[in-house]
C-alpha cells in the first residue's frame, strides 16, 4: 500500500511494556526523520516496577511511575514531537474512536490515525478490531509474541476499503477469545502472564518498526504480514 510523503499522521500507540517500550524509540527517530507531519499519543495504564527492568524499555529511576507518562517524556523531549500520554488502559471503543478520528487539523491532505497494538490480551486486539471496521481511513499494526515466536500484521483500510486485512482476519481465534482487560484482571490473575524474552520483544519491535519506517519514509509497504522465531533467528512472510 502507498502512503503519499505528505500526508500528516496520528499515531497511537497501546501499550508500553516488553515491546511498546522497544517500539517507541524507533517510531520516535522514524517521524523525526520523515518529512510529514507526525503526532504520537503513547496509551497505558500499568506501573513500572523493579521486575520490568529485565526486558522493558526502563531504567530504575522509572519505578513507581506510569508507563507511558516514562516514554512519552524521555523521547517527545529529545525529538521534539508533538505528543501525548493517555496513563490509563485504553479499553473503550468509543475512546479509541475519538482518538483515531482525526480531523484534518494539520493542513492538507487529510491526516491519517495509525494504531499500533503492543498489548498481551486479544480482548483489546477484538477492540481495535471493532474500531478498525468503524474507520474509513486507517493503519492497524499489531504485534503479538509469546516467550520466543509471534506475528506482525499491518491491517490497511483506506476510503471504506480493506486493502490489507487486520489482524483478527488473519487469526480468527482472536475474535472468540474470552480473556479480561488488563483492568478487570485481579492482583493474583496480574501476577500470573504468559512467558516473554527480551529476544522475542525486540524481534516484534523490529519488525513493527520496518513496517513504520516503509510507511512513513519511503510512503510504500509491501510486506504487511510476517511471522518469527527469536530461537531460530528467523522472519518471514506470512501469506
Amino acid at each position: 500500500m502507498k502512503l503519499a510523503l505528505d500526508r500528516p499522521v496520528k499515531i497511537v500507540i497501546i501499550g508500553a511494556g516488553g515491546t511498546g517500550g522497544n517500539i517507541i524509540p524507533h517510531l520516535y527517530r522514524i517521524a523525526f526523520s520523515s518529512d510529514r507531519h507526525c503526532k504520537i499519543v503513547i496509551c497505558d495504564g500499568d506501573i513500572v516496577e523493579r521486575k520490568n527492568l529485565i526486558r522493558q524499555n526502563f531504567a530504575a529511576c522509572d519505578i513507581g511511575e506510569n508507563k507511558a507518562q516514562v516514554m512519552a517524556e524521555r523521547y517527545s523531549e529529545v525529538f521534539g514531537i508533538e505528543t501525548e500520554y493517555i496513563p490509563r488502559y485504553i479499553e473503550s471503543e468509543e475512546e479509541l474512536y475519538g482518538l483515531l478520528s482525526v480531523k484534518g487539523t494539520y493542513g492538507s491532505p487529510k491526516p491519517i490515525g495509525i494504531l499500533i497494538g503492543a498489548v498481551d490480551n486479544n480482548r483489546s486486539r477484538v477492540m481495535c478490531n471493532n474500531v478498525f471496521n468503524k474507520l474509513d481511513d486507517i493503519i492497524y499494526i499489531d504485534s503479538g509474541n509469546g516467550e520466543f515466536t509471534g506475528q506482525v500484521v499491518c491491517g490497511v483500510k483506506m476510503g471504506g476499503k480493506v486493502l490489507s486485512k487486520p489482524v483478527a482476519k488473519v487469526y480468527p481465534d482472536i475474535l472468540t477469545d474470552t480473556e479480561k482487560f488488563p483492568s478487570e484482571l485481579s492482583c493474583a490473575e496480574r501476577s500470573v502472564s504468559a512467558p516473554q524474552s527480551i529476544a522475542a520483544n525486540v524481534f516484534a519491535s523490529t519488525a513493527v518498526a520496518s513496517m513504520l519506517y516503509y510507511l512513513l519514509i519511503e510512503g510504500n509497504l509491501e510486506n504487511t504480514r510476517v511471522a518469527f522465531s527469536s530461537r531460530k533467528l528467523s522472519l518471514r512472510k506470512v501469506a
